[in-house]
């Protein structure tokens, strides 16, 4: 079984609007200062309570408890009125479904939530692509590996037959230490020399680029 699991947020879908605009109202609603939005960026990746706990370090507890639920209303708020706004990357729906006519099973792990990740996907028509969906409410963040361990195992896949495809140091990591190879991606949120330093065995700049990566 070959399975190719992918991030989600800055490797399938471009949701840094959202996201930063959802980590603002979360510290406004908090009455605090929001970060810089090249610090929320590179927190993408991981899981929210880890995120928020990156960008105020010096926040009590409790202040960092407020900043997740006001985050999640944020989302959930923005979902409601329609404001939400997380497209697909170029290339992305033909690259999937390449992958699945060519035997490759698809799974992805991602620190979004349950309810977030299916909205995206059923969103723009992917959700039954996929055989295997790992997110931040079942697991430790990355790059703890149980999120992409719990992928090979739904989909009975060995690691040797698995591949990791995000576009941050947190994905590769997560890949490297489950025993899988890492691709990383260019269009996200870290940079690709990071990517590679931290063990990604290349860096793709196109969604073509990626399907002859993959498929080694």
């Amino acid at each position: 079984m070959r399975l190719a699991v992918f991030d989600c947020d800055g490797t399938l879908s471009d949701g840094q609007a959202a996201v930063c605009l959802a980590m603002e109202r979360a510290f406004a609603v908090a009455g605090l200062p929001a970060p810089a939005r090249c610090d929320i960026r590179r927190s993408v990746g991981l899981s929210l309570p880890q995120a928020i706990a990156r960008l105020g370090p010096d926040l009590a507890v409790e202040q960092h408890t407020n900043l997740v639920d006001a985050y999640k209303q944020a989302f959930r708020a923005a979902r409601s009125d329609g404001s939400l706004h997380e497209p697909l990357y170029d290339g992305i729906p033909a690259l999937l479904t390449d992958l699945r006519q060519s035997g490759w099973q698809l799974g992805v792990a991602t620190g979004k939530s349950d309810r977030g990740l299916k909205s995206t996907l059923a969103t723009h028509g992917l959700l039954d692509l996929f055989v295997t969906l790992q997110t931040a409410d079942r697991h430790p963040s990355k790059p703890d590996p149980a999120m992409l361990e719990a992928a090979m195992s739904d989909a009975f896949a060995q690691p040797g037959n698995t591949v990791m495809i995000g576009d941050t140091v947190y994905d590769i990591a997560m890949a490297r230490t489950a025993g899988a190879r890492a691709i990383g991606v260019s269009w996200g949120y870290h940079a690709p020399e990071e990517l590679i330093a931290a063990g990604a065995e290349a860096v793709a700049e196109t969604p073509e680029q990626l399907k002859e990566l993959i498929h080694g």
